[in-house]
Parts: structure tokens; C-alpha cells; sequence
């Protein structure tokens, strides 16, 4: 392989980590390697090892950008455009090096899928990007099929000393749609409300709403009121003029669904910014990513399911 070749060529490995030795004998050198090599570097990490980081790199952390996984990540949805994306489109022309932790043992079995499919969704969105992305898996704390997942969405496996191409891995839209999975129906006490071209602004004032009554700040408040707008406007205006709409309260956070007719076919819309005077669609799933603190979506031809989730 040419020196031009491999400064094109995107890596994508998962390290398998078992304790806080393994995590830092992973991570520390492959951050000394790019600041060596000149290569931009930034980290994404939960916190408490976003610090382990930190303190063994000393001064060496002032060279590289770090950001706490659980609020950059929060939604694994917002991930590729916001933190991945972001950083290397702030580098052009250099091969960049990020640490990207977003599956950690505090994601929830609801929040997995779409950790998943962003895992899965990373390989198509950086091919033919110069960068490395180096994904941490703690293989003592996770659910061992999640770890099992890692095979398919990495193409290399460090585990040790170990370093070796996965047998598993498969093509990134394949393995994604395996996770765009049905979702459970909304519970028998959700409020509930049809759209359709004349009744937005009625949309509106019943999200608005809800969502004060169920306690939210009104910065959340004004989040859900345009995410809803969205979605709403985009059943109005792709899923045959017309959608449903389910909202209710989980202990921690408010959830909305929309179901409508439309198709969602690019696995990579509101994952990837839209180009400057792109007729595509995508902006408006894409700030709908921003705003949520987790997008769940179950397309098929016949309709589309998006369930967004806001914390209290």
C-alpha cells in the first residue's frame, strides 16, 4: 500500500478493555502516537475515564481536545456530525486521530440500537476520510452481545496485545438496518393527537402543553415543541399528509412518538451534515438529533416510527 494510500485509508478499531490498566495501555500510547506524528487528536469518553486520561497524559492534555462522552453523546445519534465529523472537518487536509466511547455500562438497553447503528454508521461516513477512530469496549461490564456487535461494526480488533482484522465485520448499512428494530407500542395512557395539513399549530400547543405540565424547563420545553414541529411537518409533507402522535411520561423523561407513512431510506440521514444548498432532505432530522437526548427510529416502506426522548 502506497504512503498516499494509507493517508487516505479510514481505521476504525474496537479496543477491548477489561480494567483501567488495559483501558489506559490502550489508549495513552495511540494518543502519544498522533501528538508524535503531528496528527490531531481528540478523545470522547465518559467522564471518570475521560480523567484517567487526563492525569496520564500530564501536560500532553493541553494538546489534545477532550469531551465527556455521556453530554457530547448523550443521543448516539448526534455523535458522527457533532463530535466525529466536527472535529476532522476542523482539520482539512490532516489525518486525525479521535478515541470514541459511546457504548459505556450506563447505556440502556433502550439506548443500545442506536449506539449500534452509529458504531455500524461510522464506517460509511468517514470511507475515504484520513482518520483513525478508535472505539473502547469495557468486555467485563457490557452485555456480551453488545461485545459480540463489536466484531460487525469494526473491521479491527485490538484486545491485549493483540491486533487483528474481525472476521465478522459486515457491510455498514447491512449491519445497521439489523438494528432498525420495531418499537414497543406506547403505553394505554398516552396522550395522543393526529396531524394533518391544517392542525401544526394545534400540534404545537398540545406538545407545548404536556410538556410543561409534565415539569420540563422551558429550554426543554421549547427542544420538544420544535422536535415535534419537525417531525409533524415532515409526516405533513412525506408520509402521505398525514401522521399520529403519542406522548408520555417515563420516570426520568418525556417521550413522543410520530408515526406516519413516509420512508426514512438513507441510513445516514440526520447522522451527516447536509451540503449547503442540498435540495436532499436530512437538516431536519439532523436538528432533531441535537435537540433529543435519544432518537429511536423504526422505518420501513410502508411507515416510519420516531420516538424521541427528552431527560426532566
Amino acid at each position: 500500500m502506497s504512503a498516499a494510500t494509507m493517508q487516505e485509508e479510514f481505521v476504525h478499531p474496537a479496543l477491548f478493555y477489561r480494567d483501567d490498566e488495559e483501558y489506559l495501555a490502550g489508549t495513552v500510547p495511540f494518543i502519544r502516537d498522533g501528538l508524535a506524528a503531528g496528527e490531531p487528536v481528540a478523545v470522547a469518553v465518559p467522564g471518570p475515564n475521560l480523567e484517567l486520561i487526563r492525569q496520564a497524559l500530564g501536560a500532553d492534555a493541553q494538546r489534545v481536545l477532550l469531551r465527556d462522552m455521556t453530554a457530547a453523546g448523550r443521543n448516539p445519534g448526534r455523535i458522527i456530525p457533532t463530535v466525529l465529523l466536527a472535529f476532522a472537518d476542523a482539520h482539512p487536509g490532516q489525518r486525525v486521530r479521535l478515541i470514541g466511547e459511546p457504548i459505556w455500562a450506563g447505556r440502556s438497553a433502550t439506548e443500545y440500537p442506536a449506539c449500534a447503528q452509529h458504531e455500524a454508521l461510522i464506517n460509511a461516513a468517514f470511507t475515504g476520510r484520513a482518520a483513525t477512530i478508535l472505539c473502547p469496549y469495557n468486555t467485563e461490564l457490557l452485555d456480551p452481545e453488545w461485545i459480540t456487535d463489536a466484531y460487525t461494526t469494526h473491521p479491527v480488533i485490538w484486545d491485549g496485545d493483540r491486533r487483528f482484522d474481525s472476521a465478522h465485520y459486515d457491510d455498514p448499512t447491512v449491519v445497521a438496518a439489523g438494528f432498525n428494530l420495531p418499537l414497543p407500542g406506547p403505553p394505554t395512557d398516552a396522550a395522543t393527537i393526529t396531524v394533518g395539513p391544517s392542525n401544526l399549530p394545534a400540534v404545537r400547543r398540545f406538545i407545548t402543553d404536556h410538556a410543561n405540565r409534565a415539569g420540563l424547563t422551558p429550554e426543554r420545553v421549547a427542544d420538544l415543541t420544535l422536535a415535534v414541529n419537525e417531525l409533524a411537518a415532515n409526516a405533513v409533507e412525506h408520509g402521505d399528509g398525514t401522521g399520529e402522535i403519542a406522548l408520555w411520561t417515563e420516570p426520568d423523561r418525556l417521550v413522543c412518538q410520530v408515526t406516519d407513512r413516509g420512508y426514512l431510506s438513507h441510513p445516514l440521514a440526520g447522522r451527516i451534515p447536509v451540503p449547503a444548498g442540498s435540495l436532499s432532505g436530512g437538516r431536519g432530522l439532523l436538528m432533531i438529533h441535537q435537540l433529543c437526548d435519544l432518537v429511536r427510529v423504526h422505518t420501513t416502506p410502508a411507515g416510519t416510527t420516531t420516538r424521541i426522548h427528552l431527560h426532566h
